[in-house]
Order: structure tokens, then C-alpha cells, then sequence
């Protein structure tokens, strides 16, 4: 297929880029009620999967500058949401846990995140809707995307 070719525009890549979009877009709109963007939905359920991580060690796994995460995380915790602790045995470094608020924002978000996915897939029965998660995550594995880590986020540096 030429890429000047109309069959371009209904391409594989062509397709799965305005999903990526619009899919971003709506989650953000899902989110927003909650008073969070994106970057703050995966520090949280990074936080809440690993929690006592450091500062350093959260900002490897998103792959986001160390002083751009520090923002992200001083507007978690004024909310209330996120608290740093000192590790002991290092005063320098500081460990994250969530707070009871924060534990409950993560289960509207995992709410928001079902109905966002319903919401997408309406038009897949359940089978059809497990044959492209596998298919997707086939792909994302062969192009070197880490599973819960929204490329994204890179972005922010």
C-alpha cells in the first residue's frame, strides 16, 4: 500500500494513532472529575503496586526526569493523596506510599479506567475484545513498551 494511497488512511498505523488519541483524550476527560491528569493516574497505581519506592527509582520506571516527578509528586501529596517518608538508612532519599485518600482515589480511578474501556470497546463482544488486548499487547511487546507505563510520560522532561 502507498502511504498517498486512500487505503493508507485506513492502515493499521493510521488507525491505531487516532484511537491513541482519542482514547488519551477520553481519559483525561474521565479523569478530570477527580481533579487528576494522566501523569498523576500512573504515579499513583505505580505507587500502590510498589509502594516505599523511591523517588529515583519511580522516575526510572516512568522514564521522566527526576525534578519534573518531584512536581507531579508535591501536587500528590498537597492533596493529600501521596506521602513521602525518609528512609532511615539514607536521610537523602524519601520513600512513597499512598494514603488512605489516595488508596481510595486509585479505586475510581480503576472505575473510571472499566467504564473508559467499555465505553471504547462497546462495538467487541468479549471474545473479540480479548483477541485485541492479546494482539495489542503482542505489538507493544515486540516494539519494546513497558506493560503500565504510558510512553507518553517520557514526554515529560
Amino acid at each position: 500500500m502507498s502511504p498517498h494511497s486512500p487505503d493508507a488512511m485506513r492502515g493499521v498505523t493510521f488507525v491505531l494513532s487516532q484511537l491513541g488519541f482519542h482514547v488519551s483524550q477520553r481519559f483525561a476527560e474521565q479523569i478530570e472529575p477527580l481533579g487528576l491528569i494522566p501523569p498523576h493516574v500512573g504515579i499513583l497505581q505505580l505507587v500502590q503496586r510498589e509502594p516505599g519506592q523511591s523517588q529515583q527509582a519511580l522516575a526510572r520506571k516512568l522514564g521522566i526526569a527526576p525534578n519534573r516527578l518531584v512536581g507531579l509528586i508535591d501536587e500528590l501529596e498537597a492533596r493529600g493523596l501521596l506521602r513521602r517518608e525518609r528512609v532511615p538508612s539514607d536521610r537523602r532519599v524519601s520513600a512513597l506510599h499512598l494514603t488512605p485518600d489516595g488508596e481510595r482515589i486509585v479505586t475510581e480511578i480503576r472505575r473510571a479506567g472499566a467504564e473508559h474501556e467499555a465505553e471504547i470497546t462497546a462495538a467487541l463482544n468479549d471474545r473479540e475484545r480479548a483477541t485485541l488486548a492479546a494482539l495489542l499487547r503482542r505489538v507493544a511487546d515486540e516494539q519494546g513498551l513497558a506493560p503500565g507505563i504510558h510512553p507518553g510520560l517520557r514526554k515529560l522532561r
